[in-house]
């Protein structure tokens, strides 16, 4: 869906309107559940840190590279993931990899060697740029699970994912106004005809009534 909607609309818009919107609706959600919204300067700051390292880092770059690269070979490069995060644990807090773990970390690295050595991969515009930027959001990933297992994050489920997304989106907000996105109305996006060819190409033979 991301690597359709990135032909459409500015990555850093399209991210910014989806987590600012998602965090509201949490707290929405939280008020008519009857769950305080009230959270400490601490928890305020490790969310916004959190909201960065997960959603304004490690999602919003993702879907910006997503116009560059395949988002098959995103997702198999995101997958590798818990590898990343293993390689994280050695090395800021020492911790002891597994011989099985190990073994992964080389196997998930020679898969993604052999796609990524693929001429139809590489003989893109800028699709090396696409995979570095998602191996740093694999990085920001990482390292934002390790911090949160440690900060101090509002203990409520809801409300923690809430000053996330909603942070998050206010930094990609500012991020997309700093770099000089276009932002428009949904009147000026593509026709639905338009918007359902992009589904047939993507999608294939599940093609939506409307193009029939």
């Amino acid at each position: 869906m991301n690597k359709i909607a990135v032909h459409e609309l500015p990555p850093f818009m399209l991210a910014s309107v989806r987590f600012s919107v998602a965090g509201i609706l949490i707290f929405v959600l939280c008020k008519i559940m009857g769950i305080p919204l009230n959270i400490t300067k601490k928890q305020l700051l490790n969310s916004m840190i959190a909201g960065f390292l997960f959603l304004a880092f490690g999602n919003g770059f993702v879907v910006w590279a997503l116009k560059y690269v395949d988002s098959g070979f995103a997702a198999l490069e995101i997958a590798a993931q818990p590898l990343v995060i293993l390689l994280l644990m050695r090395i800021l807090e020492g911790k002891k990899i597994q011989t099985m773990s190990v073994v992964g970390v080389i196997i998930g690295i020679l898969g993604i060697y052999l796609l990524v050595s693929q001429n139809q991969v590489i003989s893109q515009e800028n699709s090396v740029l696409g995979m570095v930027m998602i191996f740093f959001c694999m990085v920001s990933w990482a390292y934002g699970s390790l911090f949160v297992a440690k900060a101090d994050l509002p203990k409520n489920y809801f409300v923690n994912t809430g000053f996330q997304m909603f942070t998050a989106g206010i930094m990609l907000m500012v991020g997309s106004l700093l770099i000089g996105e276009t932002w428009t109305l949904p009147t000026a996006w593509s026709s639905p005809i338009t918007i359902c060819h992009a589904f047939s190409n993507y999608f294939g033979k599940y093609c939506c009534l409307y193009c029939i």
